[in-house]
């Protein structure tokens, strides 16, 4: 269910479901252009204590500048500022034109708002959402993955886990493979796990063919989303000797 109100000069638009606000966008009006409501993505990389929002730099916009602010949603009225890091930062990992925003110290089982607004000489506009950590965890891939033959129908596939996962003995982490082959033409793929292991030997392979090999960690007790899937690895399985 959709509902509107108009405060002012500002049109509040809030979506219910089941009694619950899931999302929140706000948008100021004025008598010109103002600057597109960021599209905002949060999660949490290292449960707790590395939770970040991104979004992406408008190509074509006037020039803007952002303010990112978060809060308890039921707790004391306190606003926090996060920690903003501009797109091409060196502190930003990422190649793209993305803004990213560390909100540092959140409460475990706590519900909170992010808000980040978009200004520009032309007027404003924000995004507002709701979220709690347990709900966005979502680890970084897996790295150095690596596949080796075992003879003409095995594999061991190894691979450690994200560096950026800095409580591992705290909150465990566990994988899923998936490896991917051609029969025929036809693209093949098999999906297997969660294992708590970092290697896995896989059994029953068919000598002579190419496979592409991934893994993606997930909280082991199931928090939120698993990761990307690390980068591929390619392997051949050894031809029989005659």
């Amino acid at each position: 269910m959709l509902m509107t109100a108009m405060f002012g000069s500002v049109i509040l638009l809030v979506c219910v479901l089941g009694g619950h606000a899931l999302d929140l966008l706000r948008a100021a009006v004025t008598s010109a252009n103002p600057p597109p409501a960021p599209t905002v993505h949060c999660w949490c990389a290292s449960y707790p204590n590395m939770t970040l929002c991104a979004w992406p730099e408008p190509s074509h916009a006037p020039l803007t500048r952002y303010i990112a602010t978060y809060s308890e949603r039921h707790g004391e009225p306190i606003t926090e500022q996060c920690h903003l890091i501009p797109p091409g930062s060196s502190s930003s990992s990422s190649s793209e034109q993305v803004w990213l925003c560390q909100m540092l110290n959140l409460k475990l089982l706590t519900s909170y708002i992010i808000n980040v607004t978009a200004v520009s000489s032309a007027g404003s506009s924000s995004y507002l959402a709701s979220f709690m950590l347990e709900d966005i965890v979502k680890p970084d891939p897996p790295v150095d993955v690596q596949v080796s033959p075992r003879n003409t129908r095995n594999l061991l596939v190894e691979w450690s886990p994200p560096s950026t996962w800095s409580h591992l003995n705290i909150f465990p982490l566990k994988y899923q493979i998936m490896y991917q082959w051609e029969n025929k033409g036809t693209p093949q793929s098999v999906n297997l796990g969660p294992f708590e292991s970092t290697k896995v030997e896989l059994k029953g392979l068919t000598p002579g063919r190419s496979y592409l090999f991934q893994v993606c960690a997930k909280e082991l007790l199931g928090l939120g989303k698993c990761s990307h899937w690390s980068s591929p690895v390619n392997v051949t399985i050894p031809q029989a000797k005659s």
